[in-house]
């Protein structure tokens, strides 16, 4: 399992940026594999970058660890294939490392941005509210969460991963990362 990794990072990293350079089109290039737009802003706006991606990347480390090693359960309490529970949650995991390390950002966060968009459609297909009542206004044993009186479910925090990942995509990982080292200027 840890060969295909490693073979799709390689060839993500030296094969695909020379496919991408041969195209004679100024806006492909190898720094695509990073971000939307090519710049890597210092300072603070890098700093407000670094923390937006560190920290986006840490909460989708804390979400796909338990979805990998309970993998089964929670295809079943989605009711989607295996496969695709797979998929979704090795890309939470291995997107929020890339994502924290500021390497390869565009990357990571388009497969974790179509997960997210997969989430809130099965919420809205099964006519979850956008922002559900709050815990504690709703009665006594009305919503039970794993561990006794939890949030309810809406696809509000799915639309904010959304939003959140599509400003790094199109903003970048900032100065203070890997793929500012390989494709900054």
């Amino acid at each position: 399992m840890i060969y295909k990794f490693v073979l799709g990072v390689a060839i993500a990293v030296w094969v695909l940026p020379k496919v991408i350079a041969s195209v004679n089109y100024p806006f492909l290039g190898p720094y695509l594999l990073s971000s939307i737009s090519h710049a890597y802003p210092g300072g603070f706006p890098g700093l407000a970058l670094l923390l937006l991606r560190v920290s986006v990347g840490g909460l989708f480390l804390i979400h796909g660890y338990p979805k990998v090693l309970h993998l089964r359960r929670w295809a079943e309490s989605i009711k989607t294939p295996v496969f695709l529970c797979f998929i979704s949650a090795w890309t939470m995991l291995g997107g929020g490392f890339f994502l924290i390390l500021g390497f390869l950002t565009l990357l990571a966060t388009l497969p974790i941005l179509a997960s997210m968009l997969f989430a809130i459609l099965l919420h809205l297909i099964e006519g979850k509210p956008f922002v559900a009542t709050d815990p504690y206004l709703i009665p006594n044993d009305q919503y039970k969460g794993p561990l006794g009186k939890g949030e309810p479910p809406s696809w509000e925090k799915a639309l904010m991963y959304c939003v959140m990942l599509i400003a790094i995509a199109i903003l970048g990982p900032g100065a203070y990362s890997i793929d500012a080292a390989i494709f900054g200027r």
